[in-house]
C-alpha cells in the first residue's frame, strides 16, 4: 500500500514518529525517487487521459499496418510493403528515441518504439513476397491473414518480430514492447505445428500439444524474467500469452475421462493458488474460467438428474468462504512463511498481471 507525504506528516502529528524521523524519511524517499527517475526502469503505468490517448493511438497505428490492412494495401507488392514498413520503423524509432532521451517522455517514446517493432512482420512479409521465399508451405495469404489464419509460412515473420523486440528492449526498457513479443510468441505456438508435423495442415491434436508445451516454455521465461527483473513488470504479457497457449491447449483436450476432467479442475485450482502466491491475477482469471467450465460439465452431464447437486455445490461455496476467513485470520503468518521460502525474485511486488 503506497503512503503519501501527507500520511507521514499526519503520523508525525499523532506522535507515531518524531519530527526528526519524518524529515529523514522524506529526504530518503525524495532521493530514492530521483534515482528511480534517472534509472532505466520501465515508466510506471497510469490511467489518465494522456496515457489513454497515447496507447490508443499506438494500437491504431499497429492495427492499421496489420490487422486492419486492406487487400489493396497488400497488392502494392512485396517491395513497396517492405519499403513502407522500413520507413515507418525508421520514423517511429527516431521519434521515439527523441521523446525517450531528449524530452524524458518515456511512455509515448516507448510506444513509438513498440510501433517500430510491430513493423517487423510487414517488412519480412514484403521480402518473402518479393523474392518468393515462402518455403514448403507456400504463400499463406495477405498481410491481414497473418492475424487471422494459422499457417506455417508465418513463422519467419514471428521470429523477426521477436528478434526486433529483444533488440529494442536492449536500448529501451519499456514493458509494452514485451506485448509485441508475446503476441508473436503466441502466434508462433500455433504456426509451429505444421513444421513439427511436416504437413501444411497439422491435425488438431498436434496443434493442441504444441500449444501446451510452447505455453509452458513461455511461462518459464516469464518466471525467469520475474526473478531477474525488479524494475518494471516486464513479465506481464509473457504470463498472459503463455497462459493463453498453455491453458487453451489443456482446455481444448477431447475425450477425457471423468478422472481426467477432475484433474483438469485441480489444475485450475492450482493456477489460482499460484495467482495468490505470486500476486499474478492472470492465473486466477484462467483458473476461475477452468473451474467454471468443470462445474458446468458436472451440472449438464454428470449430475443433470440430481436434485442435491445445487445444494452440495452451495455447501462447497460456503466452505470456500470459510477457508477465506481462515486465511484472513492467519494472513500475516502465511505471507511470512511464503516470503521466507519463496525466492527473492519471485516475491510479489504488487498485485499484477
Amino acid at each position: 500500500m503506497p503512503y503519501s507525504a501527507k500520511d507521514l506528516r499526519e503520523a508525525a502529528d499523532a506522535g507515531v514518529i518524531s519530527s526528526a524521523d519524518l524529515e529523514r524519511l522524506l529526504t530518503f524517499l525524495a532521493s530514492s525517487a530521483g534515482q528511480g527517475a534517472a534509472s532505466d526502469a520501465s515508466p510506471a503505468a497510469k490511467f489518465d487521459a494522456a496515457h489513454v490517448l497515447w496507447y490508443a493511438g499506438a494500437l491504431i497505428v499497429i492495427g492499421a499496418m496489420g490487422l486492419f490492412s486492406t487487400l489493396a494495401f497488400t497488392q502494392m507488392g512485396g517491395r513497396a510493403l517492405t519499403i513502407c514498413a522500413m520507413a515507418y520503423a525508421t520514423g517511429f524509432t527516431f521519434a521515439g528515441h527523441h521523446l525517450w532521451h531528449r524530452k524524458n517522455l518515456r511512455v509515448p517514446g516507448g510506444l513509438l518504439i513498440a510501433i517500430a517493432v510491430s513493423m517487423a512482420p510487414l517488412a519480412v512479409y514484403g521480402i518473402q513476397d518479393e523474392l518468393g521465399w515462402w518455403g514448403k508451405f507456400g504463400k499463406p495469404g495477405t498481410v491481414q491473414d497473418f492475424y487471422v489464419w494459422v499457417k506455417g509460412s508465418w513463422i519467419f515473420m514471428e521470429i523477426a518480430t521477436v528478434a526486433a523486440g529483444i533488440v529494442a528492449l536492449r536500448y529501451y526498457r519499456f514493458a509494452f514492447i514485451v506485448a509485441i513479443i508475446s503476441v508473436a510468441l503466441w502466434f508462433m505456438s500455433m504456426d509451429l505445428a505444421p513444421w513439427l508435423s511436416g504437413m501444411a495442415h497439422a491435425d488438431f491434436e498436434m496443434r493442441r500439444r504444441v500449444s501446451i508445451w510452447f505455453g509452458l516454455a513461455v511461462l518459464a521465461v516469464a518466471w525467469i524474467v520475474d526473478y531477474r527483473s525488479r524494475n518494471g513488470d516486464f513479465a506481464f504479457w509473457l504470463h498472459l500469452f503463455g497462459l493463453m497457449a498453455f491453458w487453451g491447449g489443456i482446455t481444448a483436450s477431447e475425450g477425457a475421462t471423468e478422472l481426467g476432467k477432475a484433474v483438469y479442475c485441480l489444475l485450475n485450482v492450482g493456477l489460482i493458488a499460484i495467482a495468490v502466491i505470486l500476486s499474478r491475477r492472470a492465473y486466477a482469471v484462467f483458473g476461475a474460467f477452468g473451474i467454471c467450465l468443470y462445474l458446468g460439465h458436472l451440472a449438464d452431464v454428470v449430475f443433470k438428474d440430481s436434485l442435491w447437486f445445487p445444494f452440495s455445490l452451495s455447501l462447497i461455496g460456503i466452505a470456500v468462504i470459510a477457508a477465506g476467513l481462515l486465511y484472513h485470520r492467519n494472513e500475516r503468518a502465511i505471507t511470512g512463511w511464503i516470503d521466507a521460502h519463496l525466492p527473492a525474485g519471485l516475491r510479489p511486488r504488487s498485485a499484477t498481471a
